[in-house]
C-alpha cells in the first residue's frame, strides 16, 4: 500500500470509560471507510474493523486488509493520528 493512497479523514475521539476511543474514517484512494475503531485492549491500543451484527447475532468484519502488512501498515497510519 502506498503511503499517499491511504489517509485518516476523520477522527471522532469519545470521552468517557468504554474500550472503545475513537471512531475513525478512512481515505483509500478515492473510497470513504467509514467505522474503524481504536480500541483499548488487554494489551494495549489496536484498530478494530468495520463491522456488522449478523441474524445470528454475532458481529462479523465488513473490510479485511489483504495482508498482514496491510493490515500492520493501516493499524500504525491510524494509531499514529490518533496519538497526535
Amino acid at each position: 500500500m502506498e503511503e499517499n493512497l491511504a489517509k485518516v479523514s476523520r477522527i471522532h475521539r469519545l470521552d468517557g470509560d468504554s474500550k472503545t476511543k475513537a471512531f475513525v474514517d478512512l481515505s483509500l484512494g478515492g473510497i470513504v471507510v467509514k467505522g474503524l475503531r481504536v480500541v483499548n485492549g488487554s494489551k494495549g491500543l489496536f484498530v478494530g474493523m468495520p463491522r456488522q451484527k449478523g441474524k445470528d447475532g454475532k458481529w462479523y468484519n465488513t473490510v479485511y486488509p489483504e495482508t498482514e502488512e496491510v493490515g500492520k501498515q493501516l493499524s500504525d497510519l491510524i494509531l499514529a493520528a490518533y496519538e497526535e
